[in-house]
């Protein structure tokens, strides 16, 4: 039997840590001083359309392979057991996340320039998190609560690759509908 691919806790952990601290950061932003001269939306345009719920609910299924199949790697091609596995489950969950942030920039700014890349809250809340998504590992208390364990080089490579596939789409993405 496969294991849950990410634990109650680690979900609240997540919840924490992967999601205010970009949150806030990208509040602060300066924003893209071309937005003020774009005319305005119609007001009987719904604040999410259409093509607003496709993409979230795309990059909701991107996220959703990408961690399953590393769950699904990590148990049936690295032979991780199920406690490492879970581990790197989450931690591609949390890095997805965190790299995911790129993916709000405006699609006519540039791909390494632009209003997300240049706030500097952006950079302090990626370092922030991944701190604690270290510390979730590494800090034995909290990997005793959260159930984590250290996956290997292995396992952290796959975290990283796994963790990337959803800035990747998010950026090919903003390329073609540019």
């Amino acid at each position: 039997n496969a294991p849950l691919p990410i634990l109650p806790l680690q979900i609240l952990f997540l919840n924490l840590v992967t999601d205010i601290f970009p949150a806030l950061a990208l509040g602060t932003g300066k924003g893209d001083p071309i937005v003020m001269k774009r005319s305005p939306r119609d007001p009987k345009e719904p604040i999410l359309t259409r093509d607003n719920w496709v993409f979230i609910s795309g990059y909701g299924l991107v996220i959703t392979v990408s961690v399953l199949a590393s769950l699904a790697i990590s148990l049936f091609w690295l032979g991780l057991d199920n406690r490492q596995a879970v581990t790197v489950s989450f931690l591609t969950l949390a890095f997805a996340q965190l790299w995911h942030v790129f993916n709000m920039r405006d699609r006519a700014s540039g791909f390494l320039h632009n209003e997300v890349t240049r706030n500097p809250f952006i950079w302090g809340s990626i370092a922030l998190c991944s701190g604690l998504l270290l510390a979730s590992v590494f800090v034995p208390e909290l990997a005793y609560v959260l159930k984590t364990a250290n996956p290997g080089v292995s396992g952290w490579a796959l975290v990283f690759a796994m963790s990337l596939v959803v800035w990747v789409v998010g950026q090919v993405h903003k390329s073609v509908v540019r």
